[in-house]
């Protein structure tokens, strides 16, 4: 049971960031396409977004190691 509940919980942090650094890169290049003299500080927020979002996979993988 216990490997199952780990395997659930990977399986959807990964979907959960997949989905939200879909969701930042596409308002990014949209931002981009609408203002292109702000890029730079698009993608600098952009990257801190991802990582943000990244920190997900990384938690649910700790919390399923601890459940296993």
């Amino acid at each position: 049971m216990g490997a199952l509940a780990a395997a659930i919980a990977v399986g959807l942090g990964a979907l959960g960031a997949g989905v939200g650094n879909g969701l930042i890169v596409s308002r990014t290049v949209e931002g981009i396409a609408r203002q292109p003299e702000l890029k730079g500080q698009l993608q600098t927020t952009m990257f801190i977004g991802v990582g943000l979002v990244e920190a997900m996979p990384i938690i649910a993988v700790v919390i399923a190691l601890m459940v296993m």
